[in-house]
């Protein structure tokens, strides 16, 4: 079985942005819709329950068994689902901190799902860009964490914004604001 992907420098910088973009969000609309693809340990959705997301609002899914059993914990719709695959609905904010990094043949299997992106590190992100659009309300926005690791993600159809950026020991961390 895989493990849940614990939170680190990548969660905590994620977190950090939705800190910023939630609350003024939440006052253009307080029933703020919420879509979290790979929700893991559930820290997301605990930052956005005490910023004051309405619980019925948030939806989330993983293609990890354990990590959505720990996110129903937290009394969320949350389903087992590989991207889009078992998610209905439109969003007016999804979030993604997605498997990011290169391929390392090194690496062992039960890490890689939380951690290895395909080959270059994009193939899910780049699978994901292609359907979020079709699940984002109008005005909607994606925030999508990436690092200097990855390698060709293709942005087309986004208007893209750099959120916020962190510099750890053997990369930098991306946090993007999309825009269909």
């Amino acid at each position: 079985m895989f493990n849940i992907y614990e939170p680190a420098e990548d969660s905590y910088l994620l977190v950090n942005v939705l800190k910023r973009k939630i609350p003024f969000l939440l006052k253009d609309n307080p029933n703020l819709k919420i879509l979290e693809i790979g929700c893991g340990s559930g820290i997301q959705i605990k930052n956005l329950l005490n910023l004051g997301v309405k619980k019925e609002n948030i939806f989330c899914c993983d293609i990890n068994p354990k990590a959505v059993e720990k996110c129903k914990e937290l009394e969320i719709n949350c389903v087992l689902s590989n991207l889009f695959e078992n998610v209905e609905g439109k969003y007016n904010v999804i979030i993604f901190n997605p498997p990011y990094l290169p391929e390392n043949k090194d690496e062992p299997k039960s890490s890689k799902l939380a951690t290895t992106g395909g080959k270059k590190g994009s193939e899910l992100i780049n699978k994901f860009l292609k359907s979020a659009k079709k699940y984002l309300e109008k005005n909607g926005e994606v925030f999508l964490l990436t690092s200097s690791l990855t390698q060709g993600i293709d942005f087309t159809n986004y208007e893209i914004n750099l959120v916020a950026k962190k510099k750890i020991f053997f990369e930098e961390l991306f946090v993007w604001g999309l825009i269909v």
